[in-house]
């Protein structure tokens, strides 16, 4: 088990090693949250023009040892721009996510981070224009939502994707519902 563990943290530290601007956003942000309390500034940091010059929805998912640890986000921009989103979704993803404990400073170094960034969602009339490895989802019936992001494992086809979104949203399949369909630009 320890072998495991070990092999786990070494290929996590190579992946943190060779992370894009997003992901190191992502991590960072968390880090400077559970270790130090605050809100890291972003705008001090070495971040691309893309990220603080244009809004999205982004998503930030991590996962330990292979299994999801935490995910946070919006499929519409609710900050100033995608740094801010990146960061506060983050530390939300690490320490809000109601399924899981919040992170603790020990479990750091073994987080994996992926960013999604959510292109505009577009209405969808029928599931033949569904792709679960292209689009995520969004079903929606009066104040209820469920939303699920693109490629993700154990979901194979339309049908499942659109079940299994609904019954996050809480809408039964006989209820009318409205269906959006998103792709997301994805870094690991």
């Amino acid at each position: 088990m320890k072998n495991l563990i070990k092999e786990a943290k070494d290929q996590i530290d190579k992946i943190n090693n060779n992370e894009d601007a997003y992901i190191r956003l992502a991590r960072k942000s968390l880090e400077e949250y559970i270790l130090y309390g605050r809100v890291m500034d972003i705008y001090n940091d070495d971040i691309p023009k893309e990220m603080v010059e244009n809004q999205a929805g982004v998503f930030v998912i991590i996962k330990q040892y292979g299994q999801l640890r935490g995910c946070l986000g919006t499929t519409e921009p609710i900050r100033k721009n995608i740094a801010e989103e990146i960061a506060y979704n983050a530390i939300g993803a690490g320490t809000r996510d109601p399924r899981f404990f919040p992170v603790k400073k020990e479990e750091l170094d073994s987080l994996e981070y992926f960013v999604d960034v959510i292109k505009e969602p577009e209405p969808v009339q029928s599931i033949d224009q569904l792709d679960v490895k292209k689009y995520g989802i969004i079903v929606s019936c009066n104040s209820k939502t469920g939303i699920l992001l693109p490629d993700l494992e154990g979901i194979n086809t339309p049908k499942e994707q659109v079940s299994i979104a609904l019954q996050k949203a809480g809408i039964r399949e006989a209820e009318p519902y409205n269906m959006k369909r998103f792709e997301v630009i994805r870094h690991q």
